[in-house]
């Protein structure tokens, strides 16, 4: 692999890399508030995929006009945040809430259910093969120093980076500070119902971040399955795991990680070989910090 080729790959990976550290953030932000590692969540992604390709479709024939490209994206990632993070608080509601003072192996295996029935009605919207994702923007690459830089890619950052920087402003704010209260004595509150209403914020903020993924994704990706939750929920969970669980800024720096290892992985060795090398990587990473690279000890109940 030359040095244009090794760049062209790393590119690649930044951008998927975007996407994933929002799907992981998803994955962080409840298990540092409930400490539930809540396997759904790449599901509700998944729909929120779906949910893009509909509006995409009814939106009629694209690309349109630059402004009205623009406009779409944005409408379209905003219904999906909404629709996501609307989503995860039933979840939560339905399943999790009254499991609060269950062992922790119930929550688990809930999670999991959930997950099964969310792909089934995935597969039931788009069906069993893979859907297209709409071309947004025209095709068009824009070259530096012989590296392409595709339109859709620059569309991918323009959709993650607000999304990072609105987060981190977020948790900065009086929301945040309550959050990191809650979180602090979660197991203990949660019997009380006290803190329900920063509990139900954590997921709808979760979900709402996954569904602005799930429209980055969808560029990136070009198509969208009903697996696609199963698969980018993988990546996005050991992103999570890699940056230290429970850690707001790790999960962006781990989702960054896992997509260059990913996409150098993918030229190297094959697509076939690409969830065992960024698995193997996380094992390597956590055999010297356990705790992943900006995790506590203790990461469940804690937030940054």
């Amino acid at each position: 692999m030359n040095l244009v080729s090794f760049l062209q790959q790393c590119l690649i990976g930044l951008t998927s890399g975007g996407f994933l550290g929002l799907i992981a953030i998803g994955y962080t932000l409840v298990y540092g508030t409930v400490g539930l590692i809540h396997f759904a969540h790449g599901d509700v992604v998944m729909l929120g995929g779906c949910l893009a390709v509909t509006l995409f479709s009814l939106a009629g024939p694209l690309p349109l006009d630059p402004p009205a490209n623009w406009l779409l994206v944005l409408a379209v990632a905003v219904c999906c945040g909404l629709f996501c993070g609307s989503l995860n608080v039933g979840i939560d509601r339905l399943v999790y809430r009254p499991l609060r003072q269950a062992s922790p192996l119930a929550p688990l295996v809930s999670a999991v259910g959930v997950s099964f029935i969310l792909m089934n009605i995935g597969l039931f919207w788009i069906g069993p093969t893979d859907r297209a994702f709409p071309e947004v923007l025209p095709a068009g690459d824009r070259l530096a120093g012989g590296v392409r830089l595709p339109a859709a890619d620059l569309l991918v950052l323009a959709i993650v980076l607000p999304a990072f920087g609105g987060l981190l402003v977020l948790l900065r704010s009086g929301f945040g500070r309550s959050l990191r209260s809650v979180a602090a004595v979660a197991r203990a509150a949660s019997r009380t119902g006290g803190p329900e209403r920063f509990i139900a914020a954590t997921f709808f903020l979760g979900g709402a971040l996954g569904g602005v993924a799930s429209v980055a994704a969808g560029i990136h990706n070009t198509t969208v399955n009903y697996q696609f939750g199963y698969q980018t929920g993988l990546y996005a969970l050991a992103a999570a795991v890699l940056g230290g669980i429970g850690s707001v800024p790790g999960a962006i720096i781990g989702g960054l990680v896992v997509g260059l290892v990913r996409a150098v992985s993918i030229a190297v060795l094959g697509p076939r070989w690409a969830a065992a090398t960024v698995l193997l990587m996380l094992v390597v990473v956590l055999a010297f910090r356990p705790a992943g690279l900006f995790g506590r000890p203790a990461a469940a109940g804690r937030l940054p």
